[in-house]
């Protein structure tokens, strides 16, 4: 227990005196939205009313007695090439405890290799892996904890990584199972082996939390994520706006409401779903951060926003999301759930 709380001491350490959260650490296919669902409201959940086994990687806390047997497949092409997928199940190993199985990962794609000269020699390529071990643990009709541990191998070219890291969550349902709450400590952990030698970089460690609602007699429900709860300082201000005047940091601040907000908006992603009928439901979501971070100030367009839906089609979910990242395009997400148990 004193170990684990001095990884997550020095990881909130480690990423608390930066103001951007870019560049900062290895890893970072872990953060990427295994689920379609995830995609469509913003790309972070910590919280859900519904049952979900692609939900696991965001909150280990969120696997719970009714996704025994479930299991789910999900697919994205990407940018340039590049593609994640992943493959989860789960079982019940008693009254209260759960376990679960899930296998994600990325293929960056095939690259030129070339000398210094320029000459073209071949192709190389890399990816990065993980397998995650979960196991939650229902405290009462309500609470539910949970932990992940996650082996990771990494290989770029001739090069290749290992890693270990840890998600811990607690998660809330109300016994209407109209209202949840949730907080994750994700990626808690270390680089065991660096690409080259005694070069040890920081895993992307985040801490999340957020709430679903549901309403009794309306077909709307409200998912709210707050991300990098570790750090405060997460609003992005571009220089090609930005004017420097004199003396400016030296003066009280005038504007201390405005900078709390856009600092308060940045933590926030927002999403809302919309189910008229049993078995079919359409998502939106916003992340102000990527927004903000990815616009192109000529054109912003509907960078930061995604949309989904899911179908029930007789013994499966199938899930599809379209998320805009950039002007330059979006990313479609897929996916398929199914319980083993409606099959006997």
């Amino acid at each position: 227990m004193r170990a684990i709380l001095v990884i997550i001491i020095s990881s909130i350490i480690a990423t608390s005196v930066h103001g951007q959260t870019g560049g900062l650490s290895t890893y970072q296919f872990l953060n990427l939205p295994y689920s379609s669902r995830v995609a469509a409201f913003g790309g972070k959940m910590a919280a859900s009313d519904m049952a979900d086994i692609s939900l696991i990687n965001q909150n280990p806390a969120l696997l719970d007695s009714s996704l025994h047997n479930a299991v789910s497949l999900f697919y994205t092409s990407y940018y340039a090439s590049i593609n994640f997928a992943s493959v989860s199940y789960a079982q019940r190993l008693s009254s209260r405890g759960m376990i679960g199985l899930s296998v994600f990962g990325i293929n960056y794609g095939r690259f030129d290799q070339a000398d210094e000269t320029g000459k073209i020699l071949g192709t190389f390529g890399g990816s990065d892996f993980a397998l995650t071990v979960t196991y939650s643990y229902r405290i009462d009709s309500c609470f539910n904890v949970g932990v992940s541990i996650k082996p990771i191998y990494s290989h770029l070219e001739r090069y290749y990584s290992l890693g270990i890291a840890s998600d811990l969550g607690v998660h809330y349902q109300s016994v209407n199972k109209l209202f949840s709450a949730g907080i994750a400590l994700r990626n808690v952990g270390l680089m065991v082996k660096p690409y080259s030698a005694n070069t040890y970089e920081n895993l992307p460690f985040e801490a999340i939390a957020g709430f679903s609602k549901k309403l009794a007699y309306a077909p709307f429900r409200f998912v709210v994520t707050m991300q990098h709860l570790e750090q405060y300082n997460l609003y992005y201000s571009s220089p090609v706006n930005s004017i420097d005047i004199p003396g400016e940091d030296d003066k009280p601040s005038a504007n201390l409401v405005e900078r709390v907000g856009r600092e308060l908006i940045s933590h926030l992603i927002a999403g809302v779903e919309f189910v008229p009928v049993e078995g079919f439901a359409l998502r939106l979501g916003y992340n102000y951060k990527r927004r903000n971070e990815l616009k192109v100030q000529e054109r912003v367009s509907t960078v930061g926003f995604s949309w989904g839906v899911s179908l029930k089609i007789k013994k499966f979910d199938v899930g599809y999301s379209r998320a805009t990242y950039h002007l330059t395009g979006s990313t479609n997400h897929f996916s398929i759930t199914s319980n083993l148990q409606n099959w006997l």
